[in-house]
């Protein structure tokens, strides 16, 4: 009997990795639910069989395939509307990111179901999902039940993939009469999100980004100093959440506990949350404008200054040191 249905985004003629977690996720619920995991994906003349039936190696029994522009959330909303009333599928669950929430707020519209967001993890109780949040700045964690369907929306990157068993899943096309709203938008631009593959907690080397960094691309010049050193770039919450870096890189009490030889803060205030998840580092590096920020009461060094000239100087240097 169909249990949970998620979706599945696509570029390139490769399944997102964050996608990947949801349907691994949704698969090992499922098992417990004893019921099924199937999967949502929308595309052209260009989604091929092949790619929709490699999603069973994630454990996704159903592929339903919709011809319909991908990447735009009307159009999943409807189609996994439809999908879901026809199948009688009690949950929708996605792996997070900006395109996920927006589906998945649209969905609980549409469904008239219970919706949860920011998920960090899932579990059955009594036979149903429970999905816990993180709530008051990370402080205390909130569980949702649902009385009738329910919606959950995972933090991006909070669920790993798991590792493909080779199994195939069937494919079934369906064919969906969208809304006339749905079609309205045009996709202009496609790209993937950056840092996905980072892996922080076997590094020896950490440099750590904050709202200091101003904006996304200010944390190119962590990955900088991150590539000279031999390391790798981590993040706070708070710049998660804005959507500048992937919940694979938090460092806190609801992201990742880390204790590399060097972790270096760049523009990180030092919340206690914050603080929970690096206090182990061998040595303690801040950087930041404030003199009164809180990190540099419990770093080996403090800087105090403008991380965007000093970040580029250090870089500099350890290439210098390496080249020497």
């Amino acid at each position: 009997m169909p249990g949970i249905l998620t979706y599945a985004l696509h570029y390139e003629g490769a399944i997102n990795k964050n996608s990947l977690g949801a349907v691994s996720e949704a698969a090992k619920l499922s098992k417990e639910l004893g019921s099924q995991c199937d999967v949502v994906v929308l595309g052209g003349d260009d989604l091929s069989e092949e790619l929709c039936q490699s999603l069973g190696g994630y454990g996704a029994q159903t592929v339903y395939r919709v011809k319909g522009p991908e990447g735009l959330a009307q159009p999943v909303v409807d189609a996994m509307a439809k999908i879901m009333e026809d199948q009688g599928h009690d949950y929708a669950l996605f792996g997070g990111g900006l395109l996920g929430f927006e589906i998945g707020a649209g969905l609980a519209a549409r469904l008239r179901a219970g919706v949860t967001m920011e998920v960090t993890e899932v579990r059955v109780e009594d036979g149903k999902l429970a999905a816990e949040r993180p709530i008051l700045q990370d402080s205390m964690i909130s569980t949702s039940r649902y009385e009738n369907r329910g919606i959950i929306i995972g933090r991006l990157n909070a669920f790993e993939a798991s590792e493909p068993d080779g199994s195939s899943a069937t494919v079934q096309d369906v064919e969906v009469q969208f809304s006339e709203f749905s079609t309205k938008a045009t996709m202009i631009e496609r790209g993937e999100q950056r840092g996905a593959d980072v892996n922080i907690e076997d590094a020896d080397f950490l440099v750590a980004g904050g709202r200091g960094l101003g904006k996304p691309e200010g944390f190119q010049l962590a990955e900088d100093l991150a590539d000279a050193l031999g390391g790798a770039v981590a993040a706070t919450r708070a710049v998660v959440d804005a959507g500048w870096y992937p919940y694979a890189a938090q460092i806190g009490q609801t992201g990742k506990t880390v204790a590399p030889k060097l972790y270096l803060a760049a523009g990180i205030s030092g919340a206690i949350q914050h603080k929970v998840g690096m206090q182990s580092s061998e040595n303690i590096v801040a950087i930041n404008k404030d003199a009164n920020a809180p990190i540099f009461e419990f770093s080996d060094l403090g800087v105090v200054g403008d991380l965007n000239k000093i970040l580029p100087k250090l870089t500099e240097a350890v290439k210098a040191k390496k080249a020497g």
